[in-house]
């Protein structure tokens, strides 16, 4: 009879476990596949981006260096975006593609305040429809980034609970970083 509950505590701690493990990796695939949707607004955003460009160079003739700032810093947060998308846990990565998109942010800013200064680029239908598209992205970035964040936190805080917190770590489960950035790009 000892050895039935015995063995009976020990399946009972086996089971747990695994169901611990089994939820543990179900929070890392939550904050993985919302990271995911993050990248796929920035890819289309990326996408866009070029064709903006493309579309005031008519107009902006003599703010070449301008444009060509925009276009360097939409490559180094493509190139960053990949680089985070391969492993979006890698808090160096994350940290390259805050900085990136903060760079890409400012350019962007300079880009339309420049805009403003050509009224008949102001009045193109392309460029309104391509500027539209733009803040639609940027919308869905954000709720993107918002929901990311919420399955970090999520896991996080799994991975550092009681119990969890004396094996996660042995078990390769490591704390990630939030897609946070810095404050006047939240307030934009």
């Amino acid at each position: 009879m000892g050895w039935i509950i015995f063995f009976g505590l020990i399946a009972l701690v086996v089971f747990w476990a695994i169901g611990a493990y089994n939820r543990l990796v179900n929070l890392r695939n939550r904050f993985k596949n919302a990271f995911a949707q993050i990248d796929v607004q920035l890819k289309r955003r990326y996408d866009l981006i070029p064709n903006l460009v493309e579309t005031a160079k008519a107009y902006m003739k003599h703010e070449r260096e301008t444009l060509e700032a925009v276009i360097n810093a939409r490559n180094q947060a493509a190139a960053a975006g990949q680089k985070a998308a391969a492993n979006p846990a890698d808090p160096a990565a994350m940290k390259a593609l805050i900085g990136a998109e903060t760079a890409l942010t400012g350019a962007m800013g300079r880009f339309f305040a420049l805009a403003e200064a050509y009224p008949d680029l102001k009045a193109n239908q392309n460029f309104l429809s391509l500027q539209g598209e733009l803040a639609d992205i940027e919308n869905k970035i954000a709720a993107a980034r918002r929901f990311f964040n919420s399955a970090v936190g999520e896991y996080n805080t799994a991975i550092q609970s009681i119990p969890a917190v004396f094996f996660a770590g042995s078990l390769g489960f490591r704390p990630t970083g939030f897609f946070e950035l810095p404050e006047p790009e939240r307030a934009a």
